[in-house]
């Protein structure tokens, strides 16, 4: 749907500048925006890759290790309906690591792969679990102690000072995650104290007729009274019953 929505802004803005005759303005606009989003790329590589090496080093000096056993009872507590052992926790724990350290490209693998394994515990595959949830909105609103990206953005722009941006981020990215869980805990409650759908009880069920079996072979309901049986009128001025069939007159 999105791909629609962006094919539509671009004809969209190219008809609007050839019918007011300034589609040059349009062209230059497309090659700017070109050039600056490989100027920003390449000015992000290298401050990403410095960041995926110290990254790595700290996942060999066993720095990662502690602060996922530092995280560990957290998890536990915004994920308990996910088994310890499974291996979901252990890619929670490196996403949530990883955005702790500004890492957001190195923090989506894992979430990815932390959705996958939380999938296979859905019963249900066409709705979100509360687990998958929480993590997405953990993933989303994670605190953030070293924006990196962000850093890297100012340098590429000549910033004076590109880390003077660390503070605000830690306090915003903070209190974006506290309002997060409050959210995830609240739907969660929520969730807890809505009554299970019980089954429809049997009173409300239409009554149902049962059939019993005649002398005759005829099936009949049983419930039904029996009908008395209707004498056949007598036919007027003959003396005869229509039901008996003969003569019922008095002779004097």
């Amino acid at each position: 749907m999105i791909h629609l929505i962006w094919v539509a802004l671009i004809c969209i803005g190219f008809v609007f500048a050839a019918a007011q005759g300034n589609i040059e303005v349009v062209t230059k606009a497309a090659f700017d925006g070109a050039a600056t989003g490989v100027t920003v790329c390449f000015g992000l590589i290298s401050v990403l890759v410095f960041w995926m090496g110290m990254m790595k080093l700290a996942e060999d000096g066993g720095l990662l290790q502690k602060i996922s056993k530092l995280l560990a009872p957290l998890v536990a507590f915004l994920f308990p309906d996910v088994p310890r052992n499974h291996p979901a926790m252990g890619y929670i724990l490196s996403n949530m690591s990883a955005n702790l350290l500004g890492l957001g490209n190195a923090a989506t693998p894992m979430g990815i792969k932390a959705m996958q394994e939380l999938q296979s515990l859905n019963p249900d595959k066409q709705t979100a679990t509360p687990a998958m949830c929480t993590l997405l909105a953990l993933n989303t609103a994670s605190i953030t102690l070293i924006p990196t990206t962000l850093i890297a953005i100012r340098l590429n722009y000549h910033s004076a000072n590109p880390t003077e941006i660390v503070g605000t981020t830690l306090v915003a990215t903070a209190i974006a995650t506290f309002a997060a869980i409050a959210a995830d805990r609240w739907y969660r409650s929520r969730e807890l104290r809505r009554p299970p759908a019980s089954p429809p009880s049997t009173s409300s069920l239409p009554p149902q007729k049962t059939k019993t079996q005649a002398p005759q072979g005829t099936p009949v309901a049983a419930s039904s009274p029996a009908t008395p049986p209707v004498s056949s009128p007598a036919v007027q001025g003959s003396g005869m019953t229509a039901a008996k069939g003969r003569n019922t007159t008095w002779k004097g």
